[in-house]
């Protein structure tokens, strides 16, 4: 019978031509591994011999068909294509993209059909994955559409945890994205993940200002005023701990950061600058807010030091690590919720059940 406690992490090859085999196979040399859960790699098991050989490492897969059939003690390789592929590492090519939306939309249903637990991907090049088939700026957006719930960029480690705003948005168009609607969206899909996936009981949210100085009353823009003010407050009527918003230049290095469960920025790069300051390497990029977990690591497909065996796997083997203890989490919030429901039925249903 299977261990119920080993779940199946189903992982994405990403973009072949980058450093994602590489950080894949360091990550599973460990013999341990296979212990804390059952790797399911979508892509191809004759190319994954290659990269194994490419790579010197002495790692043998399972070939199924489908993530159903993958078995424990193994690291499965769930054919998604059959023919071989053209690696060039570190080069740029539309053809490689598309294999790795292919190993993405595959991971993806059997993440649906729970043949997986959990997803993690490997990194994609955003221009290589463009096509007629496929218009995703990346992950967040396509598992957005595909997986329900709203779904929260949520960059998470031992230091910090912190969500975006508007992620993927050339800056010029940041202010037009900032709304009521979506403040109020990423502060409750924050909220209730730090609950349901952190178990963090009454969570403490900071939210930073759009502009320098949150505006200076007017003098640098209006949108603090106008729209996170309000907002916030209306958190606070709820019973809600948000607080803010905070000047972003001096949050961080006042360590005021540590006072609070998770932090919302405004736009990427404020909050990205910090967020891979502090945890570069160890950082997890998790996409809350929906009905399954998926993580990645925090970097790219780092295409210069690609084929070379000197990438840092350290990443991705903490987005594997954290998707495992979130599903957990989520597991027992759901045990736990369900359980309270049950005792607060009268004695007569529940006696007759």
């Amino acid at each position: 019978m299977r261990n119920q406690s080993i779940i199946k992490v189903g992982i994405s090859i990403g973009d072949m031509n980058g450093v994602g085999p590489e950080i894949i196979l360091k990550t599973l040399e460990d013999k341990r591994i296979l212990d804390l859960f059952t790797p399911v790699i979508f892509a191809n098991s004759k190319l994954m011999s290659f990269f194994a050989k490419h790579y010197k490492t002495k790692l043998k897969f399972n070939g199924v068909s489908k993530a159903s059939d993958a078995l424990d003690g193994k690291i499965n390789v769930v054919n998604v294509w059959r023919e071989g592929v053209d690696i060039n590492f570190g080069k740029e090519d539309k053809n490689v993209g598309s294999y790795a939306i292919k190993s993405l939309k595959s991971a993806t249903q059997a993440l649906i059909r729970n043949e997986i637990q959990t997803l993690v991907t490997a990194p994609i090049h955003k221009n290589s994955i463009q096509s007629d088939e496929f218009k995703f700026p990346g992950h967040t957006d396509f598992l957005a559409k595909e997986l329900r719930g709203d779904s929260l960029m949520f960059m998470v480690s031992n230091q910090i945890r912190l969500g975006l705003l508007t992620d993927h948005v050339p800056v010029k168009d940041v202010v037009n994205h900032i709304t009521t609607k979506l403040l109020k969206q990423k502060v409750n899909a924050i909220h209730n993940s730090l609950k349901v996936d952190f178990n963090i009981r009454e969570p403490k949210i900071a939210v930073l200002g759009v502009n320098p100085h949150n505006g200076d009353n007017g003098v640098i823009g209006t949108e603090d005023d106008e729209i996170i003010k309000p907002a916030l407050k209306s958190f606070v009527d709820e019973g809600k701990f948000v607080f803010g918003p905070y000047a972003a230049d001096s949050f961080f290095g006042s360590q005021n950061y540590k006072k609070f469960d998770a932090i919302l920025a405004a736009y990427h790069d404020q909050g990205l600058i910090p967020f891979k300051t502090l945890s570069f390497g160890k950082g997890v990029n998790f996409t809350a807010g929906l009905n399954r977990i998926r993580t990645s690591p925090d970097h790219g497909t780092a295409f210069d030091i690609a084929g070379k065996g000197i990438a840092d796997h350290k990443s991705f083997q903490e987005a594997i690590f954290t998707s495992i203890q979130l599903f957990k989490n989520r597991m027992e919030y759901i045990r736990l919720n369900k359980n309270a429901l049950e005792t607060q039925k009268p004695q007569e249903y529940r006696n007759n059940k």
